[in-house]
């Protein structure tokens, strides 16, 4: 739990960020055309929609932001999470590769779930350790195809992030310890019963499957810069991006480095203060990523990863320009900022882990302990901000005690004052 000790911002520089013209990790990961390829997928899945990008014009106004825009995943295929968009995409190359289809070879959504593609696809079946997010989103694809999935949760995860798994049919095992001891105990058990791993966080030997889920999650950054360009704006200028073990945080900052390269947004890598493996891979500064032994105490279920991903992390340390970590009490204050907006701004309806870099930015531009920061990052009056709002209310029973009770409160020490003459 934090204490009122916990400073809003712990974060250090990454000292290897933009060393390179292009990053080889990024082009190994995100190739040419993969993601029209991707978000041509996701498209032929029945119910997608493009997800809105809201704009925090007052919001921005306040902080002295040119513009703070929210893609925003709650709504995405009524899953709540991007998470469907990464697992979607990695079961459908993976059900090509088992029924040995070419890569020219086209297929359609409808095609591959058809009762003749079930038939040829046997008993595949899908297994991964998740939070929460990411089990929904590979239980609905296995669903979808009409195969089995086994998702194997750690012992802290709440029992409405399980229910919401079992919903679409999947098989959930409760594995004593951290979610880094779930992934360990679900490869030993697929490969004893045979099952297909998708897992949105790699190892040695397995890296195929997660590049393919990071692949999946270009759809989110493709769509939203359709959306910027649509208001006038060739880019962001910031990209905050919370992490776990840093897929989607590597897609995002990698998606627009493979679009703009050195010109890429100044970047922003956000973790929960006691789950915060890759701020320490940053600090130790070797380019080699390091993991965080202990409980990973934080309300940021989605976040609570101790082991970094190693192909995520090559990106980042490629290409994130700082690292940062923030107590429980940040993103607490993002999802009531994002639930009860200014007057005239849109409402976000945002769980913990998407809230955490509004909190984040909003202590980078009100508090004094983001004044130096702020000032190495150049945000100011010109600066077009970026955030993922990457899941909504996935945990219903703890969203009402943050937004209802105000459980996490900014701690007095840190509550904003703002200066006389402004409120």
């Amino acid at each position: 739990m934090t204490t009122d000790l916990e400073s809003p911002l712990e974060w250090v520089k990454n000292p290897n960020a933009r060393s390179l013209e292009r990053s080889p990790a990024v082009s190994a990961i995100l190739p040419p055309g993969i993601a029209q390829a991707a978000r041509g997928f996701h498209r032929q899945i029945p119910g997608y929609r493009t997800t809105p990008l809201k704009g925090l014009g007052n919001l921005a106004a306040m902080l002295g932001l040119g513009g703070i825009w929210v893609k925003d995943e709650s709504v995405r295929l009524n899953i709540s999470s991007f998470k469907v968009l990464g697992g979607s995409f990695a079961i459908y190359r993976q059900a090509r590769r088992t029924l040995g289809l070419s890569d020219d070879r086209k297929i359609s959504f409808s095609e591959l779930t058809s009762p003749e593609m079930r038939e040829h696809l046997g008993n595949l079946t899908f297994a991964t350790a998740t939070d929460g997010n990411h089990g929904r989103g590979v239980a609905w694809a296995a669903k979808a195809l009409g195969l089995k999935a086994f998702i194997y949760v750690h012992s802290g995860t709440s029992r409405a992030r399980i229910r919401a798994i079992e919903e679409f049919g999947a098989r959930v095992t409760v594995v004593k310890g951290t979610y880094d001891d779930a992934v360990r105990q679900v490869a030993e058990d697929a490969a004893r019963e045979g099952w297909q791993i998708i897992s949105d966080t790699s190892w040695k030997g397995y890296e195929e499957i997660p590049s393919w889920i990071m692949q999946g999650y270009t759809t989110l950054f493709s769509e939203a810069q359709e959306q910027l360009a649509g208001q006038g704006l060739i880019r962001p200028t910031h990209l905050f991006m919370q992490a776990g073990v840093g897929a989607l945080a590597a897609t995002g900052i990698g998606y627009y480095h493979m679009l703009f390269g050195k010109e890429a947004p100044i970047s922003v890598v956000v973790e929960p203060l006691h789950a915060n493996c890759l701020l320490r891979s940053a600090r130790a500064a070797d380019g080699e990523p390091h993991n965080m032994a202990g409980a990973l105490d934080t309300i940021m279920a989605g976040l609570a990863c101790g082991e970094p991903s190693p192909i995520a992390w090559k990106i980042l340390w490629d290409c994130a320009d700082v690292f940062m970590a923030c107590p429980d009490y940040v993103a607490a204050k993002g999802m009531r900022v994002y639930g009860i907006p200014l007057a005239g701004d849109p409402p976000v309806i945002s769980g913990e882990s998407g809230a955490v870099t509004l909190g984040a930015l909003m202590f980078i531009m009100e508090s004094p302990h983001g004044a130096v920061l702020r000032e190495q990052l150049g945000l100011g009056p010109d600066s077009q901000v970026l955030l993922v709002n990457s899941e909504g209310n996935t945990d219903p029973e703890y969203f009402r005690r943050v937004a209802w009770e105000g459980v996490n409160p900014v701690p007095p020490e840190f509550l904003y004052e703002p200066p006389a003459g402004r409120s």
